[in-house]
């Protein structure tokens, strides 16, 4: 547990971009962000993402169907990796090796979605 300045993480874990950006539109929307919400909004709004929609599938299915970490899920979905030297990248610092043909498989799957603007 980490704790920060009179406050403390109650739970953590991880969630892509898109979901991230949902979340800060909706809060801004009947409060006033804070410097670094507006920033972390900011930066998240500049990048080519799915939509929230194809978001959720991706990470639901990476997990379920290549049983990746939700780390590692949420990677996949805020990279968009195109080739298989963007992800290996991303399984670098994995404990487990993923194979070539799982790698493969993962971005096959990838491109049955668009990114959008």
């Amino acid at each position: 547990m980490i704790s920060m300045i009179g406050k403390e993480i109650i739970e953590s874990e991880p969630i892509h971009g898109a979901e991230v950006k949902k979340v800060l539109e909706d809060y801004s929307q009947d409060n006033e962000l804070t410097y670094e919400q507006n920033i972390a909004l900011n930066h998240i709004s500049r990048f080519k993402r799915y939509s929230l929609e194809d978001s959720q599938e991706i990470f639901e299915k990476l997990q379920s169907e290549f049983d990746l970490r939700s780390k590692v899920a949420a990677h996949i979905v805020d990279l968009a990796p195109k080739d298989l030297a963007d992800l290996r990248l991303i399984f670098a610092k994995e404990p487990v090796k993923i194979e070539n043909e799982t790698m493969e498989k993962i971005l096959e799957f990838l491109e049955q979605y668009s990114l959008e603007e």
